[in-house]
């Protein structure tokens, strides 16, 4: 009876609190037609603390929408376009000699603010992305000799093209890693273009208004946190994970020689707080198995490595992802 109480309780307690994400969605919609899925994951990024990586063919609104969401926040936004030539000093900052002063001094890059908009970070080689690594990974940058701490919240919203275009150098593992979720965008249905033609040929193009502090947003992480998760939820994920490194146990058989490498434990960890944000989202003090399924394709889907067998035989990480909650029990 007591945790009925307390579930009741927190349920509110998420209801008010939560009120802001309708007031984001609006202003966000007033600039975006549809994309509904992008929106969300946006947002998840954004209470969670997580990264985002977003693909898609040029032209599907990837940096308009990360554009508009740092508008709806008082907060530092920087666009840092990613071109072979760039260099990690580009990014991060560097030590420039200061001839009145007679000594070194850091001049900071662009990845100190609060939003970064990492555009077709896929266009750039191994180096200049590592240079993202630590700042992604432990929110700070090291510049000569010194470490400086980066802006609570820090937050890479990162664009690509898909890997078949000519020009892109594939991510790493270990920084395709750090992203919480992969979100695939794809082509807008034919009334929505219409509604997009409409808006862009309009006497004026519409705009988003600031309706949040960076405060806010620290304080919405903070609640993020308190969302319910039962232990029945927890297993769910950990046997969605766990499938997806041991299938041959899981009554996958037939995926035991297509996957090279399945979801690390930061898989696991991003699993969880991504269906306690996603409940956040519907405005819940709970999470049910339904919120599990809803982010789990786009938090595993870049986490799975495929074997030459599975390229040959055209299965993809979604195929495999798409079996493994078909087939895990759900509580």
């Amino acid at each position: 009876m007591n945790d009925t109480v307390n579930i009741k309780e927190l349920n509110e307690k998420i209801e008010k609190e939560s009120a802001f994400v309708d007031m984001i969605t609006m202003e966000i919609n007033k600039v975006i037609v549809g994309q509904r899925h992008l929106i969300d994951s946006l947002l998840i990024g954004l209470l969670t603390d997580g990264h985002v990586l977003l693909e898609g063919v040029p032209g599907l609104a990837k940096t308009l929408a990360v554009n508009t969401l740092a508008t709806t926040i008082d907060a530092k936004f920087s666009r840092i376009q990613f071109t072979p030539d760039l260099l990690p000093a580009d990014l991060i900052g560097t030590m420039i000699y200061s001839q009145k002063k007679e000594q070194f001094e850091v001049k900071k890059g662009p990845v100190f603010a609060n939003f970064i908009l990492a555009d077709e970070i896929n266009r750039s080689p191994a180096k200049v992305q590592s240079a993202l690594l630590e700042a992604m990974q432990e929110k700070q940058v090291t510049i000569g000799a010194n470490t400086y701490k980066l802006e609570r919240p820090f937050m890479v919203l990162a664009t690509q093209n898909p890997i078949e275009q000519e020009g892109t150098y594939p991510l790493p593992e270990a920084q395709v890693d750090r992203f919480m979720l992969k979100v695939i965008i794809d082509y807008p249905s034919r009334d929505e273009e219409q509604l997009i033609v409409r808006e862009n040929i309009a006497q004026e193009f519409p705009v988003a208004n600031t309706i949040l502090t960076t405060e806010n947003i620290l304080k919405a992480r903070d609640i993020v946190k308190e969302v319910y998760m039962d232990e029945k939820i927890e297993r769910y994920i950990l046997d969605i994970v766990f499938s997806s490194r041991y299938p041959e146990k899981h009554g996958l058989e037939k995926y035991a020689n297509m996957i090279q490498y399945g979801g690390s434990p930061r898989a696991s960890i991003n699993l969880a707080m991504g269906s306690k944000a996603f409940a956040f989202i519907k405005r819940r003090g709970y999470v049910i198995p339904e919120d599990v399924r809803a982010v789990c394709h786009d938090v595993m889907r870049h986490r799975i490595g495929l074997t030459y067998e599975a390229e040959a035989e055209n299965i993809t990480t979604v195929d495999i992802i798409t079996d493994i909650l078909n087939t895990v029990e759900v509580p």
